[in-house]
């Protein structure tokens, strides 16, 4: 029999209680074990590795959620589902701890303490926090397999990279460039362009005008005047742009005399809105000459600093010139471009096409790793680039040859990891030949199915044809070493693909790590013979996105393993992350599948949107914007908290925008609470009053009559109510089971929270007496009780997956009166399942759905409602009897679906008679519609207000 549920329940101590029994149970590992000695069909899941340098924030909390509800849907479903957890253990996050801890500024100090001990701190905090990981993920009711987990340090996974580098290599689609990148000076490498992408912020940076005076330009100097927001590039000027065909003057200054050349419709620069007539502008200036741009290609102009002389006269005087490019816009600056071809795109660009930059495609860059200046640019040699802006303005204007010093604010690019600012340099670097495969990478992209659709087809979608070559390479140490042997003529190059190949080319036996500090050791002698000297490794390690990307293989240590299973079982059928991830994680697994195979590696993606404080910014630990995420799972449990983040919101939040499809959620405690006190005390209170009604409806009946239910057979009424909750529970279920199978939460988790409003507001409120004890006789009180406890147990079935705590500690109860299963066989009664989740889903009992009576029952519901409002509309209490209630509708058919249940409605809004009309025009009654605003605005963004409009002008008869 059921056991007695306390008045009270503290859902968090509730939960501590469960967590024990499923680790009694080793809870996860045996549902795992069922479903494989069951067979069942395999349903693949590819979880994203984060990083174990920190402790799991809001972001992971979601994800982590989303991760855990597919998974158990599907095995409860009929599906097994290993579910591998993963770690990201190289690269910048490692790093930069360890640069910190160490006081390391830059390469030279990692050479002095040597790589292997470099390593060795690295090794030593990479799963720092993999504990409390571990403990905080199984605490929110995470079920995924931290024992065969796989790490990105783990020599089989480092050796599936190399087969993937390999691959590529061998298909040609691997070169070694030089590209302007950004470059984080704090981490000493380059970063990828959506690296780059992720930590804008609004900078107030220097904006200065500068004079580059004509070579020849007699008998008066007229000079070039060229606009720049960074100072610290001008020592690496080596040209000037402007554009061909947009119109440039040539004026004299009525101020200063001096002759300037710019373009016409960046005067504003100089003379702010006296630029913006004639006849204001002429009271500063004298416009002497006006003509295209081209016309000012090859004119010759002496820079500001006479650093890269020696350089132009090797380029054979190609420097210092203007050069023609279309980049150059009317938007911002005087149109003149001052290029440092080392310092950004387009300059570099227009620089390789005027020849300026060396044959051998050699970059002389006056930086070093830490981006401080070195030869030679001696007068700054020491100092960063960014503390060098003030010095050079300085000297600037000692030379006469700052026109204008100024600030701009702007949005600029930080490094995700040291969060200082990134730094656009020409690196040399290890590319993917991405832009190439833009077509076939658009085609593996339209056979996936994303949730929300538009982040796939507009966010996705525009990264992918916009795609460019992917740099690969990282000037570190903690990562996986590219396995690229070379010569010091660089004649011979070889690409080594796994340990066996790398032992069989170097002689080198018994390699058990493929770190920097062992392989960088290992040589591969010349295939020319002895007497030339052996290959090196070159320096560099792998993007860790890379590795990440590469998980789906290297998980598996394909190809040298697993390599049927893996074969059989790819692509993944899901995969989940963030919105952030669109240009991380979620285009990389393409790129290098769609490289590899031919096709893509996941067929379902849900992409969440971001966790935001209360005030909508980011989170951040300087800031304690934001609650500890435990803190908040021992006030209110974990549950609650899932529930909360995939409802976005409480129960009155907002599912039109719901953070389950990429829409940012605002963080809300409050919320978290009010869903426990709406949501789940209500449901707590209707499965403690079943249990309370089963023990006195069995210590009433005495020995003979024991309350046993029998899932097979669910009830079937005569009572309306009985049937209606019953329909209605079957018609949720089917709509969960087709909206899961879309993969659409959003829908889905509202819909469970509604119904429990609905089966303990409505159903359970309205039947109290029938369930304590009917006057109509102990057989009317058994078919609510079966009723009831066939719909509680079918919402814990169906809610499970989401809040996996309460289900099972209703579960654990309820399964002591289910009937037993019997085997076909010998008609035995075998163990009763011990965890809700070893069990499947039921099938939707189709002969129970009634969508007449769901639909009399849903009227019946608004006319409630609807005279509860009139009542405290008009202040009066429900407490007191009205003589009736007029329900008006232009549907005889409607009207008489509200007759039909006039003594529900009587009783609920306490009035002695309802009168029914179509008769509108008798009381009064006019139609009006308002539109959701709020709503309309973020679902249809610039078409709103024409929406809004028209929805205000529909007339009375358009309503009708």
């Amino acid at each position: 029999m059921v056991t007695a549920v306390p008045e009270k329940i503290d859902f968090a101590a509730e939960e501590d209680r469960v967590y024990a029994l499923w680790q009694r149970l080793d809870a996860f590992a045996t549902s795992t074990a069922q479903s494989a000695a069951a067979n069942r069909p395999r349903y693949v899941f590819f979880d994203g590795p984060p990083f174990a340098t920190g402790l799991p924030h809001y972001g992971h909390i979601l994800a982590g959620t989303i991760k855990d509800i597919v998974p158990r849907f599907a095995h409860m479903s009929g599906y097994h589902v290993e579910r591998r957890f993963g770690w990201d253990t190289h690269g910048l996050p490692v790093e930069f701890e360890i640069d910190k801890k160490l006081g390391i500024r830059g390469p030279e100090d990692v050479a002095a303490m040597g790589i292997k001990a470099y390593n060795d701190e690295c090794r030593a905090i990479v799963m720092r926090y993999a504990a409390d990981w571990e403990a905080i993920i199984g605490r929110l009711g995470r079920w995924v397999d931290f024992k065969n987990d796989y790490k990105t340090l783990y020599p089989a996974f480092m050796e599936s990279v190399w087969w993937v580098f390999k691959t590529l290599f061998t298909k040609g689609l691997v070169y070694k460039g030089v590209k302007v990148m950004p470059y984080s000076s704090a981490c000493t490498t380059p970063l990828s362009n959506f690296e780059s992408g992720q930590n804008y912020k609004d900078v107030v940076d220097p904006a200065v005008v500068v004079t580059f005076p004509l070579v020849d330009s007699s008998p008066e100097e007229v000079s070039f005047l060229a606009w720049t927001t960074t100072p610290w590039t001008l020592p690496s000027n080596l040209l000037l742009s402007v554009n061909p065909t947009l119109t440039y003057v040539k004026i004299r200054d009525l101020k200063s005399g001096q002759l300037y050349i710019l373009m016409e419709a960046r005067l504003e620069v100089l003379y702010g809105k006296k630029a913006a007539t004639p006849e204001t502008l002429a009271e500063e200036c004298e416009v002497l000459e006006r003509f295209p741009g081209a016309t000012l290609a090859g004119t010759r102009y002496r820079p500001i600093f006479d650093y890269f002389a020696d350089y132009a006269a090797e380029v054979e005087g190609r420097a210092f010139i203007v050069a023609t490019g279309d980049f150059v816009t009317a938007d911002s600056g005087t149109g003149i471009v001052h290029c440092a071809p080392f310092f950004g795109e387009d300059d570099y660009a227009v620089a390789l096409k005027a020849g300026v930059i060396r044959r051998d495609g050699r970059v002389i860059c006056p930086l070093d790793g830490a981006c401080r200046f070195t030869d030679p640019v001696t007068d700054y040699r020491g100092l960063h680039v960014k503390e060098a802006d003030k010095a050079i303005i300085k000297r600037l204007k000692a030379e006469g040859r700052l026109i204008k010093d100024g600030t701009v604010k702007h949005s600029y690019p930080f490094c995700w990891r040291s969060d200082t600012p990134l730094i656009y340099r020409a690196v040399p670097s290890w590319f993917v030949r991405v832009e190439q495969y833009s077509a076939q990478l658009l085609e593996a992209n339209a056979q996936t199915y994303w949730v929300p659709d538009f982040v796939k087809e507009k966010r996705f979608g525009n990264w992918l044809r916009e795609a460019r070559d992917w740099a690969i390479s990282r000037n570190r140490y903690w990562g996986t070493p590219i396995p690229l042997w070379v010569s010091d003529d660089g004649e011979e190059v070889v690409c080594v693909g796994s340990i066996a190949e790398l032992e069989a080319l170097s002689g080198r036996a018994g390699l058990t790590d493929l770190h920097r500090d062992t392989v960088d050791l290992i040589t591969i002698p010349s295939a020319r013979g002895p007497a030339h000297p052996p290959l090196r490794r070159v320096p560099e390690v792998f993007d860790c996105w890379f590795e990440s990307g590469s998980m789906p293989y290297a998980q598996s240590h394909y190809p040298f393993e697993n390599r049927k299973a893996f074969e059989d079982n790819f692509p993944a059928h899901f995969i989940a992350e963030g919105v952030d991830q669109t240009r991380g994680w979620f285009y990389t697994l393409l790129v290098l599948s769609t490289m590899l195979f031919g096709k893509p590696p996941f067929r379902n993606l849900i992409c969440n949107g971001l966790v935001l404080a209360t005030d909508g910014q980011k989170m951040s630990k300087s800031k304690k914007n934001y609650p500890d995420p435990m803190g908040v799972v021992r006030k209110f449990g974990a549950d609650a908290l899932r529930l909360y983040l995939i409802n976005s919101g409480g129960p009155r939040g907002e599912p039109q925008v719901p953070v389950v499809r990429a829409e940012n959620l605002k963080f809300r405690e409050e919320g978290v609470q009010e869903l426990l006190k709406e949501v789940f005390l209500p449901w707590f209170n209707a499965y403690r009053f079943l249990v309370q009604n089963i023990i006195i409806f069995e210590a009433e009946g005495g020995e003979g009559e024991k309350f046993i239910f029998d899932r097979r057979q669910l009830v079937r009424s005569e009572n309306i109510m009985d049937r209606w909750i019953l329909s209605f529970t079957q018609s949720l279920f089917k709509f969960v089971k087709a909206e899961m199978k879309a993969y659409r939460l959003y829908t889905v988790v509202p819909r469970l929270v509604k119904f429990v409003d609905n089966l303990t507001n409505w159903y359970v409120r309205m039947n109290r007496r029938r369930l304590k004890g009917s006057d109509a006789g102990r057989a009317d009180t058994r078919l609510a009780l079966d009723t009831l406890f066939s719909v509680l147990l079918g919402l814990v079935e169906m809610m499970a997956p989401f809040t996996p705590f309460i289900t099972e500690t209703m579960f654990q109860n309820l399964r002591q009166v289910l009937k037993e299963k019997e085997t076909e066989e010998k008609k035995t009664t075998t163990t009763k399942i011990e965890s809700i989740h070893y069990s499947l889903l039921a099938p939707v009992a189709e002969e129970l759905i009634d969508e007449a009576v769901e639909r009399q029952v849903a009227l019946m519901q608004t006319v409630v409602e609807l005279g509860r409002l009139l009542r405290d509309r008009r202040n009066l209490p429900l407490k007191y009897p009205l003589p009736e209630v007029v329900v008006i509708s232009a549907s005889e058919q409607t009207l008489a679906e509200v007759g039909s249940l006039r003594e529900f409605i009587l009783a609920e809004l306490n009035v002695r008679q309802l009168v029914l009309s179509t008769e509108k025009a008798a009381y009064g009654v006019q139609y009006s519609a308002v539109a959701d605003i709020k709503a309309l605005g973020l679902r249809l963004r610039g078409d709103s207000k024409r929406v809004i409009a028209a929805i205000r002008n529909l007339t009375d008869e358009q309503l009708e």
